[in-house]
């Protein structure tokens, strides 16, 4: 028994910085970090082995860095404890050290912090949550922005945080370039001809470490979905800075004019690929974004590209994360729309005849990677305008991600992907049919469906259920002046090709099995 424990830091899978806040102050004769892996992470939501891995390998090898800096260290292994969830198994840690205090960085996940403030009050242990640095903006900051405000609006916050921070500003204290936004020049598509040549990302081959996970994964979570067969994900800090100057190098020049872009079998693109790096805290977002920066200011990228990159860090990424803290836990119950239809079973397997979610799926089972359009607009599009229950979308959003953290992807999923939360913090539902994949993508060659028919037989499912969900919401849709063309378009149909529309749907929704 470690009586003279002052403190107990905890720290959890998705914290693995060295410089996090949590280790101020720390002193190896009387403090002890504390880790655990456990099965509930991964069960709670049904992960993929790949997500699983990442998260494990990453810990891992945290842990042997921590070690080798002479931190004292509890790390509870997989398959080496009888406990099933964190709350459980720091309970059990609790009663054997009695340490004066638990510290910990805040967590990304809500469920998590409230199970850790539990158990801590259960052992009348005193528990001091920091808050976490890795982010440029606090909750406390995020509240006081959204204070009184019945909806907030992205682009706002993201010139505050410019401001800020001091970020793509000129000697004037205006925007370079004159503007704060290019993404109009961000939506640009790769015509027939296609992407060409594409510069390979970085490999990182698993090491010891990554491949005694891989097994154990298989061991433990073999009947969990998609596979970990072709792991090459930064898992250190140092991976994630070859990844982070790769993307600065040969990527980035050509990210912002094709970032919406999608290409048959190729699942990453111009896209950096750091999120998972950034959500585990393996980067940190300010060297991400200054390295961006200097690369522009040297001359060797355009400043949409830049600026686009820029946005989704600064802007996008930072607020999420205020507004999954700012809405919590009423979030995760949002369902604005009143849809209820299970999740089509094809989007764990990828079992689908639509070339489009076979893509999109498929890479994800693959390599737990999608990037942002074909999760909003392949994956999450369908899932809006099909009419799932939110709460099934979250689930499968969290599970098949490397990168999915429930403080960035719950957000995304259910207020920005589903309009679940309503016009809280998006200004439309993000709708579209089939004319939108056949414009940003070459998926709609050779797929059984064409993506202009509306109903009967050869029907699109994407281009069918767009319009059934501009018929459902039509009276929402057209008091927006976002989506009131919409229904101006819709109302060009006579009543006998909506009724055959909503039949076509109706049947579809009745047997998604057979998309």
């Amino acid at each position: 028994m470690h009586l003279s424990m002052r403190n107990l830091v905890v720290v959890l899978g998705d914290q693995l910085s060295p410089s996090s806040v949590a280790f101020e102050g720390f002193d190896a004769a009387q403090d002890r970090v504390w880790m655990a892996e456990v099965r509930e992470e991964s069960e709670h939501v049904p992960s993929t082995r790949m997500r699983t891995a990442i998260f494990l390998s990453a810990m891992r090898h945290f842990a042997e860095a921590l070690t080798s800096r002479g931190m004292p260290l509890e790390y509870l292994k997989l398959g080496t404890h009888r406990f099933d969830s964190i709350g459980n198994a720091l309970a059990d840690t609790l009663s054997r050290h009695r340490p004066q205090a638990v510290v910990m960085t805040e967590a990304g996940d809500w469920r998590l912090e409230q199970a850790i403030a539990g158990v801590c009050r259960a052992a009348n242990v005193p528990l001091r949550v920091r808050d976490d640095l890795h982010f440029l903006a606090s909750r406390a900051e995020f509240a006081e922005h959204a204070q009184g405000k019945r909806r907030l609006v992205m682009e706002a916050f993201y010139r505050q945080m410019r401001v800020k921070h001091q970020v793509l500003l000129d000697d004037s204290g205006q925007p370079e370039g004159g503007q704060w936004n290019f993404d109009h020049d961000n939506r640009g598509a790769f015509g027939r001809e296609g992407p060409g040549m594409l510069p390979p990302p970085p490999s990182f081959a698993p090491d010891a470490i990554t491949r005694e996970v891989l097994a154990e994964v298989e061991t433990h979570f073999g009947d969990h979905y998609g596979s970990a067969e072709q792991f090459d994900w930064p898992v250190t800090r140092e991976q994630a800075l070859v990844a982070l100057k790769d993307f600065i190098a040969y990527r980035l020049q050509d990210f912002g004019r094709f970032q919406d872009a999608m290409w048959t079998d190729e699942p990453f693109l111009y896209h950096g690929l750091l999120s998972s790096s950034l959500n585990l805290k393996l980067l940190d977002p300010r060297e991400v974004i200054d390295a961006a920066v200097a690369h522009w200011r040297a001359g060797a990228v355009p400043l949409e590209s830049v600026e686009g990159f820029v946005r989704q860090i600064l802007g996008w990424r930072e607020f999420m994360r205020g507004v999954y803290w700012w809405r919590m836990p009423k979030l995760a119950e949002a369902n604005a729309l009143q849809h209820h239809h299970d999740l089509p079973g094809w989007y764990w397997t990828g079992d689908v005849h639509m070339n489009c979610m076979k893509q999109a799926i498929g890479q994800t089972l693959r390599t737990g990677y999608a990037h942002h359009i074909q999760r909003l607009m392949v994956t999450g599009n369908f899932a809006l305008t099909f009419g799932v229950a939110p709460s099934q979308v979250h689930a499968w959003y969290l599970s098949v991600y490397v990168d999915a953290v429930e403080w960035v992807e719950l957000p995304n999923t259910v207020g920005m992907s589903l309009y679940a939360d309503g016009a809280r913090f998006v200004t439309k539902p993000y709708a579209a049919g089939g004319a939108y994949i056949r414009r940003m993508s070459n998926y709609c060659d050779g797929c059984r469906y064409k993506p202009g028919t509306r109903s009967g037989d050869g029907a699109c499912p994407m281009t069918v259920m767009y319009w059934d969900f501009v018929a459902r919401h039509e009276r929402m849709l057209e008091n927006n002046p976002r989506t009131v063309m919409m229904t101006k378009n819709l109302q060009r149909f006579s009543a006998e090709e909506r009724a055959e529309m909503r039949r076509t749907a109706d049947a579809m929704r009745a047997r998604p099995e057979l998309l």
